[in-house]
């Protein structure tokens, strides 16, 4: 095994296109640095909002910081390598950061997806199935069900070291899922990592959202179903991270299942388009925070905290409800 993709453009090809377009790795390398400094950014202040905030620790969001670690995951180190290969126009970590590299991309898409399912399901109990929520995602539950997430993540990504699918693609500078490697494979990645969730999540949603229909419409006045109107912007906000994850990645998925079903394919599509959309998935991982700040009234104004404490703006003591940090679901 070389570390390179056996049907892909050359990497002097690739070079001279660079030369040719020198705003296109500049564009990429700002894109890259833009991702790394939010997601790292976002994602601390999510944990630690989560953490400091009582009203922030629900069973919901201990899912909520499960997945701002795996954004936090490819920040740290995958997109660290990744920018330096732009820089270097070439990968100089060698092969065994490659692996590691492919590895840790994969466990944070895979976590990510995952822990989102995880998210859906959890308030599609919450809002659909009130009367059992508590008994479902109980504390113990709840630890049970993240540390399940994780295991499910690890056993979907192990398979591509026996298929030697972890490869340096000179495209994307990345050591990432090959989707040459084998068809059957790359249609078994999609639909289990991908379509799959997608669709239990899909099936989640809908249902809450035709809940919320009946409710507005009181078409079951009987039921009288209750949604507290931050419990629905709560959902609304769940909602959102999913649909920006189900775009973001959605194009990378869909060029990777069109190739793998008929490899003429290949040829036909641009690489700037397959580029994009590796760097339209990479951007996805510093999104969530952004939107649990813009949306979410508690992590907005824990947020704030945060940063009025780093930087010392913060006038007296905090409460000592804020430095709680024992784990209470409701």
């Amino acid at each position: 095994m070389n570390g390179q993709p056996e049907n892909i453009m050359p990497i002097a090809l690739a070079v001279a296109g660079e030369e040719s377009f020198p705003w296109v790795v500049t564009l990429l390398a700002g894109v890259l640095i833009t991702t790394i400094v939010v997601d790292v950014i976002g994602n601390l202040l999510v944990i630690v909002s989560v953490f400091r905030n009582r009203k922030l620790r629900k069973a919901g969001n201990a899912f909520v910081v499960s997945l701002a670690l795996a954004d936090l995951v490819v920040a740290i180190y995958p997109y660290p390598l990744v920018l330096t290969a732009i820089f270097h126009d070439g990968w100089i970590a060698g092969y065994i950061h490659c692996q590691i590299s492919g590895f840790l991309m994969g466990l944070s898409v895979i976590g990510s997806i995952f822990n989102i399912t995880g998210i859906a399901i959890n308030r599609y109990c919450y809002i659909c199935h009130s009367l059992k929520y508590d008994k479902l995602f109980s504390n113990s539950n709840t630890m049970c069900y993240v540390v399940l997430v994780w295991a499910l993540t690890i056993l979907a990504i192990v398979p591509n070291w026996f298929v030697e699918s972890l490869q340096y693609d000179p495209r994307v500078y990345s050591c990432t899922f090959a989707q040459s490697v084998s068809s059957l494979y790359t249609i078994t990645v999609v639909v289990v990592h991908f379509i799959l969730p997608i669709g239990i999540v899909t099936y989640c949603y809908l249902r809450i959202w035709i809940l919320v229909i009946q409710v507005r419409r009181r078409v079951k006045p009987d039921s009288r179903p209750k949604i507290k109107p931050h419990d629905l912007r709560n959902f609304l906000t769940m909602f959102v991270v999913f649909v920006l994850f189900a775009v973001c990645w959605a194009p990378l998925n869909l060029i990777g299942l069109a190739v793998a079903l008929d490899s003429r394919l290949s040829r036909a599509i641009p690489e700037w388009l397959f580029t994009a959309s590796y760097f339209m998935a990479y951007f996805n991982s510093c999104l969530n925070a952004v939107v649990y700040g813009v949306l979410n009234h508690n992590f907005r104004k824990e947020y704030k905290r945060i940063v009025l404490i780093i930087f010392k703006f913060h006038s007296g003591p905090e409460s000592a409800s804020d430095f709680d940090l024992t784990w209470t679901f409701t």
